[in-house]
């Protein structure tokens, strides 16, 4: 029998805590919605879904964001928006029915009037652009904590915990001889924490902030009330320190050590999470947690491709519907009357490319090496068991470049650049791509090669061996890289500005959501006219 770390240990028991959480107290009246209504709304919330594309793991924060900021708009003075705003969250399938406590209301609504409260006393003297994005910053953090009342994340937060504390020994700074302005004990140790929360679950950057204000201040979920207006006042410093730890020049070179070494933690809470109760029994077994990491390694590489390729289907999807929209709406219309020269081969093109683009990106992604999963095994078990010898990962700080050296190479990243877009608009041009085909061509190729490239960085989410960089590889990011990163910004910009989701937000959302309730009542008046007959 091998000795567990003590953290091992520590980890066991929150996920035998996590297990616990699962079996619902008898006797505790819980939220109910109607089952027809939550069908409807249900579907509906699954078109809006594909049309509003996120990752997997952010869609209900999206969607609680998204009903939190209609309800608040809509809301009059002193109205308790609590309970019905968890009923629509139940009726469009983002939590399960008859499993939410009715005691939960209150909580929810003590925490959409804190918000609310801080959003009233900001202080904010900000232009209007500003002003909307703290109000947005401030709603996605709130969203954030919403969501861990109602569905508290105790098996994440405890492997991002265990990970943390791992990496707290592990990871040198390396800043070189001379020091000016240099990283400090706690700004590592905030930063190893960011960068495990992103490796491990990929968490986005509202439920990181939401992670650092609980660690910030020890009673964010309880505030009393001057502390409360003390925060209130102090929000913009508060939003500066905050995004400051996020935007940290450390922060890159941190996160890189950490998503190289997050498979053996992820396998490991794979493995506890099947029996937590038998799972001290098992870990303590050299041969059977082989065995067990063998297992786990293979269902989370079926588990994996599975994943991709929704993402991939869904992102497609997305970006498909918007084109035909953009397509009906602006392009075909202005190849007739303006241009007078509408071609079929070019509308074809323009629709069918970027789904096959999407295709192969996806296709061409290769599993891990078979020497990855013995590497895997080696790190597993330096994390499970108690050892002397510990490894170091060193971060180092970025070379300073010269002026003549760093001109060099922006010189060459334009030439990237410039040749990456002469090439594709010279072959629009020689298929007779008119300016509005083609700008809408260049538009969605970049999101798709962004997309696609963001899918293929998930694959490597088990690849622990370093990959070696092939001189093909390097021509391939010398031309392929500013396409991703024109894409990258399109995308956060395409985000706020989709005509589709502006129109389901502002002509479709609130109708449908009052359908359902007056869908919902009328079933409820029916029954009990139902059970009135004897």
């Amino acid at each position: 029998m091998a000795e567990l770390s003590q953290l091992t240990q520590r980890l066991i028991q929150q996920y035998q805590n996590w297990s616990q959480s699962l079996h619902p107290k008898e006797g505790i009246p819980t939220i109910h919605v109607d089952e027809v209504a939550s069908s409807v709304a249900s579907f509906y919330e699954k078109i809006r879904g594909i049309i509003e594309w996120r990752e997997e793991h952010l869609l209900r924060e999206t969607a609680i964001e998204r009903i939190l900021k209609r309800r608040l708009i809509l809301k009059k003075r002193e109205e308790k928006i609590a309970e019905p705003f968890i009923l629509e969250l139940i009726r469009g399938g983002h939590f399960p029915n008859n499993t939410i406590p009715e005691v939960k209301i209150e909580e929810i609504q003590k925490i959409i009037d804190k918000y609310a409260f801080i959003l009233k006393n900001s202080n904010n003297k900000e232009q209007e652009k500003q002003k909307t994005q703290l109000l947005n910053w401030i709603l996605g953090i709130a969203a954030c904590e919403i969501e861990a009342t109602l569905a508290p994340p105790i098996k994440e937060k405890a492997l991002i915990d265990y990970m943390t504390e791992f990496m707290k020994e592990r990871i040198k700074i390396k800043e070189g001889i001379f020091v000016i302005g240099g990283i400090t004990e706690e700004q590592k140790n905030t930063q190893i924490y960011i960068a495990c929360q992103r490796s491990l679950f990929k968490l986005d950057d509202s439920l990181i902030r939401y992670h650092l204000l609980n660690k910030k201040y020890s009673d964010w979920s309880n505030l009393s009330s001057p502390r409360l207006q003390e925060i209130s006042e102090n929000i913009l410093n508060i939003h500066k320190s905050i995004e400051g730890d996020l935007q940290h020049p450390w922060g890159e070179r941190i996160y890189n050590i950490c998503e190289r070494h997050d498979t053996s933690y992820l396998i490991l809470g794979d493995i506890i999470a099947m029996n937590p109760s038998e799972a001290q029994k098992k870990l303590e077994n050299p041969s059977v947690l082989e065995n067990l990491i063998k297992e786990t390694y293979g269902k989370r590489v079926i588990k994996l491709r599975e994943k991709l390729n929704r993402a991939a289907l869904y992102s497609t999807i997305s970006i498909f519907i918007t084109k035909i929209v953009s397509a009906l709406a602006v392009e075909i219309p202005f190849d007739i009357y303006i241009t007078q020269a509408f071609s079929y081969q070019t509308l074809g093109i323009n629709i069918i490319f970027p789904p096959f683009l999407m295709f192969v990106l996806v296709k061409t992604i290769r599993p891990p090496k078979k020497g990855n999963l013995q590497k895997v095994i080696m790190e597993v078990i330096k994390i499970t068991y108690e050892t002397k010898k510990k490894d170091v990962y060193v971060a180092k700080k970025p070379a300073k470049r010269g002026i003549i050296l760093n001109s060099i190479i922006i010189f060459f990243y334009l030439l990237g650049f410039l040749g990456s877009f002469g090439i594709i608009i010279w072959g629009l041009q020689r298929l007779n791509f008119g300016i509005l085909s083609m700008t809408i061509f260049l538009l969605f190729l970049t999101m798709i090669s962004y997309t696609g490239i963001k899918i293929r960085q998930r694959a490597k989410e088990l690849i622990i061996q370093e990959e070696q960089e092939t001189f093909l590889g390097m021509i391939f990011d010398f031309f392929s890289l500013p396409i991703i990163r024109v894409g990258r910004w399109i995308s956060s910009q395409w985000q706020k500005h989709n005509a589709v989701i502006i129109i389901f937000n502002s002509l479709i959302d609130m109708p449908f959501q009052l359908f359902i309730e007056f869908l919902e009542q009328w079933r409820y008046f029916l029954k009990e006219k139902k059970d009135e007959i004897h």
